[in-house]
């Protein structure tokens, strides 16, 4: 089994004219956290751009199989997904006007969660969730899950056994898959003649504008924007008939697709962010900007954790997106330890440094002298939970803010 590969042509139009736009320090698998120290792999993790279609991805493609069959994140222990996935499938239903005879396939279901929204609402639902654990959760809750890559293949089966699908989700997934022709090619062979495929995912002019480049790693393969996706689907007669723009994973877009000859027909909206995004321009120079941004906060915290060395530093996330903030400004070599509040992160080590997670409750006793918080977008939950902790604390991202001597006095 080939553990990983450079991707050498664009994955939505198959262009060689790609080039590196972001370089970024070698990363381990994002959550890769261990219950013991081991070697493991670090990889290239560089942003590419498409010169023909605009597309971005990343350099390096790392078997599915090495990342998700032990994968841990679960849906219910991100901080506000389950509130996220109850307006999700109120919006959707709303804007669809779905009846409750439908079938609705979730393709990358975890825990089943967002799923059992639609069921709640009468929906027939049917989860594909390569991860075993996260799948045999769904299970339990009573949500049907098939512990499965998504294919032609099963697509033919489901729909043999099931019927077609009206609605199709896929949340954060899309962004992961290798191969998204053979992707496409196995919905459109899922999806009834009217259904509706929407896909959530992390919004790139989003990510640019927000500093959210820790978002970047090896699971996330793409960083959508509209044009370049409306020319790939093209292709497999579908339009975009609506977009809505929700503020999940630091700014994502919710795409809705659907067949040209279908009832259904654009929204304005699409138009609308259409022209945003093509005003804004996404090009070499919005990346060496991006660089620029990302390596002025770099300097900023390098400078004043060398400063407290000798102090005890803590990082505040054991996150996927902590990985990459870690790797890129090499903080490893600052932290005593990491605290997370997720139980299945509390008692590892963190992916390629071993660094040892614990629960947030240890700073309590421990009070250490500098808090960096890794998972920043969080920073003012995380903030009211230590601030009777006489600490130091950083926030890194979008840009640096030390709040010295929190609640010294």
């Amino acid at each position: 089994m080939i553990d990983s590969y450079l991707k050498q042509n664009c994955r939505l139009c198959d262009s060689k004219n790609i080039g590196i736009v972001l370089p970024l320090e070698k990363s381990p698998l994002c959550d890769a956290y261990l219950e013991q120290p081991k070697k493991q792999e670090f990889y290239n993790l560089n942003l590419c751009l498409c010169n023909e279609c605009g597309f971005i991805q990343i350099d390096t493609v790392v078997n599915p199989e090495t990342i998700y069959k032990d994968y841990i994140y679960v849906t219910t222990s991100s901080s506000g997904l389950q509130k996220h996935f109850k307006e999700y499938a109120l919006e959707v239903c709303s804007f669809l006007k779905l009846d409750d005879s439908n079938l609705t396939v979730d393709i990358g279901s975890n825990d089943g969660t967002l799923l059992g929204f639609f069921k709640q609402r009468g929906h027939n639902v049917l989860g594909i969730e390569p991860s075993i654990k996260a799948a045999n959760s769904a299970n339990e809750n009573g949500i049907e899950t098939l512990s499965e890559f998504f294919d032609i293949g099963l697509a033919n089966a489901i729909a043999d056994q099931y019927g077609k699908a009206s609605l199709i989700t896929i949340n954060n997934l899309f962004a992961n898959v290798d191969n998204l022709k053979e992707f496409v090619e196995g919905i459109n062979v899922l999806l009834d003649s009217n259904g509706v495929l929407v896909i959530e995912s992390s919004y790139l002019l989003d990510m640019i504008v927000n500093m959210v480049f820790d978002f970047i790693y090896h699971e996330h393969l793409s960083y959508f924007s509209i044009i370049p996706l409306v020319r790939f689907f093209k292709q497999f007669d579908m339009q975009l008939i609506h977009v809505h723009k929700v503020g999940t994973k630091g700014g994502s877009l919710r795409y809705y697709w659907a067949r040209n000859n279908s009832k259904w027909s654009p929204s304005l909206n699409v138009e609308e962010l259409s022209l945003r995004e093509v005003k804004a321009g996404i090009n070499t120079e919005t990346f060496k900007d991006f660089e620029n941004r990302i390596e002025a906060v770099r300097f900023q915290l390098l400078e004043f954790l060398e400063k407290h060395k000798e102090d005890k530093i803590v990082g505040y996330g054991a996150s996927a997106t902590s990985t990459t903030l870690i790797s890129h400004f090499e903080l490893h070599k600052y932290f005593s330890y990491l605290v997370d509040d997720n139980v299945d992160k509390i008692n590892t080590y963190s992916p390629g440094y071993h660094i040892p997670v614990y629960s947030s409750k240890k700073l309590i006793n421990d009070k250490p002298d500098v808090i960096v918080i890794l998972a920043w977008r969080f920073k003012d939950e995380i903030i009211k939970k230590i601030e009777n902790i006489s600490t130091s604390v950083i926030i890194p991202l979008p840009h640096f803010v030390l709040k010295e001597g929190l609640n010294a006095d």
